[in-house]
């Protein structure tokens, strides 16, 4: 069943399909919510297939299930639940019909799973493709509930914030400008794509599927509406919607001349027939992400880095430096991509600033200020100043004056504080 829900200003669909695979979509207008929440709603109903045996084995449905997921979740998504079916989920109930599934019989095998040495988050993943194969189960009618539902909890499988952030490699400011210059000089066919890795923070695949058309050299903008998945196939961006995001002056300079020397390039090797992708190899083929992580490898030795950095420690390096020196959460997150800004805060949450050196001082100038204003007649003046300059206005600004001249000018008393017997 399709829902709208309102988050922070947005409308989210929220839906399953005949799979049971969750999705979301995000519009700015209900009435666009609605609209797609109405067309989801019965296509997801009729994606269900009703013809599916009632005594299924594991090894039947789950033939089934990715059949049904093929329609609806990107190559890499089904590849992945491929893998997990077939090195752990098969084996270990490959002959087992679906509606015979205990509770027990899976939180024991996830737990022998993390008992033979497997890291915690590879058996959350296989715990998920349990959970939501079973979700698809449930739709089609061959159980009622779903065994292997909050598992991950009961087992402990859930990581917390901390942890996803101590698990993030990042580069300081000194090891990415390190980087970035061995890559101009070891990989110069390369450093361009780093360059902009590094200077906005999308992902590899999303840099790999540029096209020229999607930079804007005069606003100083890239669009992003593809992504490369390592099978080479070509995807919507991994939040399932285009975004645009802001490049430096530097990056803009940079980008100007790579796309010269690419028309350049172009023309000289007659490519003129094919893409004009934004990053190729030598011989005008789309780079390979393998090669392109090979490379990063001998820039990283040459500039005597960590070597667990990757292409996509270029867009956590990103994020971190950006929240460090103070920038907005919301712009960090609308450049990322991210679908919330939980995700952002809950992922790079280390790099934001605890504190705020004189936050409060400035707190009681304004008050001070606004009550200086009052007093002296001036407040629209006053406001303005401090509004323009904060910093150049004086913590007290109280200008010299005669209270006997305004006790005749407007008849009134002047301030005690509540001090009645305050000398005058």
């Amino acid at each position: 069943m399709a829902c709208v829900r309102k988050r922070r200003g947005k409308y989210v669909v929220d839906w399953r399909d005949g799979a049971g695979v969750r999705h979301w979509k995000t519009f700015d207008r209900k009435t666009d919510a609605d609209t797609h929440r109405d067309k989801v709603g019965p296509e997801s109903r009729q994606r269900v297939t009703p013809t599916v045996p009632a005594n299924s084995t594991v090894t039947e449905y789950a033939d089934h299930w990715k059949r049904l997921i093929g329609q609806s979740v990107k190559a890499r998504t089904l590849a992945r639940y491929t893998e997990i079916l077939d090195l752990h989920i098969l084996p270990q109930f490959e002959k087992t019909r679906i509606r015979n599934l205990q509770r027990g019989q899976i939180k024991l095998f996830l737990t022998d799973k993390l008992q033979a040495g497997l890291a915690k988050n590879t058996v959350r993943n296989i715990q998920a493709t349990m959970r939501t194969m079973l979700n698809a189960a449930i739709e089609d009618g061959l159980i009622s509930a779903n065994p292997a539902a909050k598992l991950g909890r009961v087992l402990k499988l859930t990581v917390s914030k901390a942890t996803v952030q101590e698990e993030i490699k990042a580069m300081t400011k000194a090891q990415r400008q390190l980087f970035l210059t061995a890559a101009s000089q070891e990989a110069p066919r390369y450093y361009p794509l780093f360059f902009t890795l590094a200077g906005t923070g999308m992902r590899l695949g999303e840099a790999l599927g540029l096209q020229w058309e999607d930079v804007d050299i005069p606003t100083q903008t890239i669009r992003i509406t593809r992504a490369f998945s390592e099978d080479g196939t070509l995807d919507t961006p991994k939040s399932g919607h285009g975004r645009t995001v802001d490049m430096s002056s530097s990056l803009t300079e940079m980008l100007t001349r790579h796309l010269l020397q690419r028309k350049q390039e172009q023309l000289k090797h007659g490519w003129t027939d094919r893409p004009s992708w934004l990053f190729v190899s030598k011989a005008g083929t789309l780079l390979d992400p393998a090669n392109v992580r090979k490379a990063m490898q001998t820039i990283i030795k040459k500039a005597k880095l960590p070597t667990h950095f990757t292409p996509h420690s270029m867009r956590h390096s990103y994020a971190s430096i950006l929240l460090a020196d103070g920038v907005s959460p919301v712009y960090v997150q609308e450049q990322l991509g991210h679908a919330t800004i939980e995700l952002t805060v809950s992922t790079y949450g280390r790099w934001l600033k605890k504190k705020a050196p004189g936050a409060l001082d400035r707190l009681d100038s304004i008050q001070v200020n606004y009550v200086a204003a009052s007093v002296s007649g001036s407040k629209v003046v006053a406001d303005g100043a401090y509004a323009q300059n904060p910093q150049t206005v004086p913590l007290v600004q109280v200008p010299e004056m005669s209270w006997k001249g305004l006790e005749l000018a407007r008849g009134i008393e002047p301030p005690t504080c509540g001090l009645q017997n305050l000398s005058r």
